[in-house]
């Protein structure tokens, strides 16, 4: 499963990256989605790197995210963490956990750097690999 964070505003950005970003249900900045891998998403991805934050999330940060910044659809049910991970993992929706598809996160505790810084490759954008998980907890 990968995450995707979007890092950066709307302001400035060309018109095909806020279609994309709103394609992937990233709408606000913080907002994050956690996806199944195929060739269409990653392509979306491609296209919007430089706005966002993505990595390969595990199991037991994906659990968090959703326990404690998932929005339930019906708000009578309760949200059992590890079968919605479980059920999201085997191919179900996130409408039929009774789940909202996204996630509103907190800014980063002690600050972000999201700047590229010019080749050096230090900023928080882009691929951030096994590196998304201590993003999460930091946002939760």
């Amino acid at each position: 499963m990968i995450c995707i964070i979007r890092i950066k505003g709307e302001i400035g950005l060309d018109r095909d990256v806020v279609e994309t970003l709103n394609r992937l249900r990233l709408k606000r900045k913080y907002s994050c989605v956690v996806i199944k891998p195929d060739a269409e998403k990653m392509g979306m991805i491609k296209k919007v790197k430089n706005f966002v934050a993505y990595g390969n999330i595990n199991g037991e940060t994906f659990e968090k995210l959703v326990e404690k910044r998932g929005q339930l659809l019906d708000k009578k049910k309760t949200i059992d963490a590890k079968k919605i991970v479980s059920n999201l993992k085997e191919g179900k929706t996130y409408e039929e956990n009774n789940l909202k598809p996204f996630f509103r996160l907190h800014p980063p505790r002690k600050g972000i750097d999201s700047k590229i810084h010019f080749g050096k490759k230090k900023g928080v954008l882009g691929n951030n690999k096994e590196k998304i998980n201590d993003l999460v907890e930091r946002m939760l």
